[in-house]
């Protein structure tokens, strides 16, 4: 009885739920027989892989049905009919699209069950020329080191172009990306001052990574869109569970969950607090003044006030603090660069975030939508340092809010879908400066002195899938963005693209070009800021505007299913105007943004994905060759007072940002063992970032690094995981990231920190308590 209760009020839940811009999508399907007459009155089921959740449909008097707003996630389809084999099929479910399936009944014993494995393809594929990766529940929980507070394992293990560089989260060359939560993009437009994902793994029930290619609905962060499902009381009875890790660097994480449903409502809750001896990436391999801890509490609720009328909530609140590694020896060459100096730092930064989204979504008609999404953003990272730090003491506080709103309206006319809503949010900028230069006898002061700022922005956007037919997609769209900052800037830019699905063999084509404007971040000095900048004896002493960076990208791609496995193949070129990226003020740890004239990005990227093999597991493989390249001068930011300043003038030739790496894999396995166990692997290779430091004569660049490559070494880690199931109640797992404990510098830019080797061998134990209240 439960369990029907349960089915029926996710069922009445989802009724309501909007099919674009967030995180569900519409499965329409048609059902056959072998000489393709209709086949009515079909059972039609679609059960969640990893949950209770599952709708159900049955054929018209044409063969076809519709399961209406399917969350984002892995499913099993079910198509039962009298006098005809069971069809069941893997179908992956990604969201704002409207899949069209086709299955075929075999006719034979009503008892017969057919296992197909070929539907595994993302249905999405014929639907959306945006490539897509899905990570689910139990993805995040069996990855090795995914479900961290600060892991960002979960997506750098299976999106192709994402890796970890100075502590930050870089996408296909950039770093502008999004976080959405129900389709509701949370705004931010910072840089270089957030360690860690936007919402805690453990919070979330299913992610679905973008990367490029986004329909005008979607928005500007050409890099990638992080589209979160937050977990909810769809799965919880008055159920509660209590987490437990603890592992070697002193490291523990708590987390306790609660989530409920009635008839009407759904809502879930979680408080997590955590710390560990090792946060950032260090200057060297070994481990100092590292130490770090986060609290955060999250609340998710659904309401269905009528049938037409659905209310969603979400909210967090999170704070970070980390210690700022240092180099505890005089003697080594990091020490005694003139590059960086990472000797005797106490420096430590406290992070603050903090979120409230409301949704309203009103059903206009069984074909039309409305939905209007309130919210408010603060966002806040404080950097401290004792007085007498050398060569400078830092006192950086910056503090952000945004309050706006976003609104859609999507209807189906036919063989159209259209769609046509805005984004708008306010920004607030309060910093606080402060500058104590230890170089000079007596030091000089500059500050702290506060600095304000303000922005808007304001955007349109309209959005058509025409179908034409069963194997063409033709998409297109406009978005018109209007941006008031330190820069008053416009633009209206196009976005079109195509599907085609080859007939019998079911390979899916796509290919895009479209325009992108991405606003750039809120930038405040202050006049303790401008004095410091312009004592310092060549380079960025003078501040100049930030230009919103404007983005022309093309795509084309394909994915090849062979008997459940999915191999998806892209390659991307994205040539940049106003190329955002960040760089430190003198001997500050200041990490201002700045934009750079041009950029160029290619990559030729790569996932494969099995299907179950004999029942043990699945196999997964994410590989990049990519290209970052930057040209001409800085343009935005800390700049040159003199144009021609030789250490400001780059010329215009192409050479590689800092964390421009050529070859990037991933690829692991997830076995399912007897007795309620999974063990888990994972294989990270990367062929080097680019080596700002490379000297092929040391007499001419004396303390600048060992390494005279263009590129720092190789470096391959290998992690894994293991769990077991005991009871209904509880559950056991270990991680171990980097199992050999292998160190290589892995980056030389000058940011949090200064240099930064590879994590460190990483151990824990989890133990899950599953409860009911």
């Amino acid at each position: 009885m439960r369990r029907l209760c349960t089915f029926a009020v996710l069922l009445f839940l989802a009724a309501s739920i909007p099919a674009f811009a967030n995180v569900f999508a519409t499965v329409h399907g048609v059902v056959h027989d072998p000489q393709h007459r209709p086949v009515a009155g079909a059972d039609i089921t679609l059960q969640a892989s990893d949950s209770e959740f599952i709708l159900h449909a049955k054929t018209s008097l044409e063969g076809e049905f519709d399961l209406p707003q399917a969350p984002i996630g892995v499913y099993r389809l079910t198509v039962a009919a009298t006098g005809f084999a069971t069809v069941t099929a893997p179908l992956t479910i990604a969201s704002g699209t409207n899949p069209l399936v086709h299955i075929l009944l075999d006719v034979a014993s009503a008892t017969q069950t057919v296992v197909v494995e070929g539907l595994e393809t993302s249905l999405s594929a014929t639907d959306s020329a945006t490539p897509t990766t899905l990570i689910t529940r139990d993805m995040i929980d069996q990855t090795p080191g995914a479900d961290r507070t600060i892991g960002m394992e979960m997506i750098t293990d299976y999106v192709p172009g994402a890796y970890m560089t100075h502590d930050m989260l870089h996408m296909r060359g950039g770093h502008q990306t999004s976080w959405l939560i129900d389709g509701i993009a949370i705004p931010n437009t910072k840089i270089a001052s957030n360690v860690g994902p936007q919402i805690d793994p453990k919070d979330i029930d299913a992610i679905e990574t973008q990367r490029g290619s986004y329909a005008s609905d979607v928005g500007d962060r050409t890099y990638g869109v992080f589209n979160v499902l937050p977990s909810n009381g769809f799965e919880r009875n008055r159920d509660g569970e209590l987490m437990v890790t603890a592992g070697n660097r002193s490291a523990g994480e708590a987390q306790l969950s609660l989530g409920d449903h009635s008839a009407a409502t759904a809502w879930y809750t979680s408080l997590t607090g955590g710390r560990s001896n090792y946060g950032l990436a260090t200057p060297v391999a070994n481990i100092h003044h590292d130490a770090t801890n986060s609290e955060s509490g999250f609340l998710s609720l659904i309401r269905n006030q009528t049938p037409k009328d659905q209310l969603r909530l979400n909210a967090q609140y999170r704070e970070d603090y980390f210690q700022v590694p240092y180099d505890p020896s005089l003697t080594d060459w990091e020490a005694l660069s003139n590059y960086y100096k990472s000797y005797g730092l106490r420096d430590g930064q406290t992070e603050r975030d903090a979120f409230i989204l409301a949704n309203w979504v009103h059903t206009l008609s069984p074909r039309a939508l409305f939905s209007f999404a309130p919210f408010y953003h603060r966002n806040q990272a404080d950097y401290d340092s004792p007085a007498n730090d050398r060569p400078a003491a830092t006192t950086w506080r910056q503090g952000s809010n945004y309050v706006g709103g976003q609104g859609d309206v999507h209807f189906d006319a036919g063989l159209n879908n259209f769609s046509g809503g805005f984004y708008t949010f306010y920004q607030a900028e309060n910093d606080l400066f402060g500058v104590i230069d230890n170089t000079t006898s007596p030091s000089t002061v500059y500050g702290p002195n506060s600095g304000a700022a303000a922005a808007a922005l304001v955007e349109g956007y309209l959005s058509d899938h025409l179908r034409l037919g069963q194997y063409v997609t033709l998409l297109g769209g406009m978005r018109f963005s209007s941006f008031h900052a330190g820069l008053n800037e416009s633009a209206t830019y196009p976005r079109i693209g195509a599907t085609v699905e080859i007939p019998r063999l079911r390979w899916v084509l796509r290919g895009f070009y479209g325009h992108f404007f991405q606003p750039a971040p809120l930038e405040t000095v202050s006049q303790s800021v401008l004095n410091y900048a312009s004592s310092l004896p060549a380079g960025e002493n003078t501040f100049t505007p930030i230009p919103s960076e404007r983005d022309e990208e093309r795509q084309f791609g394909i994915q090849i299913p062979v008997k459940g496995w999915v191999l998806d193949v892209d390659t991307v070129k994205n040539r940049v105007n106003n190329f955002l990226d960040h760089s430190n003020l003198g001997e500050s740890n200041m990490y201002f943004p700045i934009a750079v004239d041009g950029a160029l990005v290619r990559a030729w990227e790569m996932t494969l994905r099995s299907p179950q093999l004999a029942h043990l597991g699945q196999f997964h493989l994410t590989y990049s060759n990519q290209i970052a390249e930057q040209r001409g001068n800085i343009i935005g930011g800390f700049t040159c007072t003199s144009a021609t300043d030789p250490a400001c003038d780059l010329g215009f030739k192409y050479t590689p940002v800092d964390h421009d790496q050529r070859e990037t894999l991933n690829t692991g396995f997830t076995a399912n063992l007897p007795a309620h166990t999974w063990f888990a692997t994972n294989v990270y290779y990367g062929s080097g970032f680019s080596n700002g430091l490379a000297c092929s004569d040391p007499s001419t660049c004396p303390n600048n690094g060992p390494y005279a490559d263009p590129y720092l070494p190789v470096h391959t880690t290998f992690d894994a995981s293991a769990g077991h199931a005991l009871g209904e109640r509880w559950k056991v797992a270990v991680n171990v990231v980097n199992v050999t404990n292998h160190r290589v510098l892995e980056d030389n830019s000058v940011t949090i920190g200064g240099f930064h080797w590879n994590d460190p061998r990483l151990f824990s134990a989890e133990l899950k308590y599953r409860f009911h209240f």
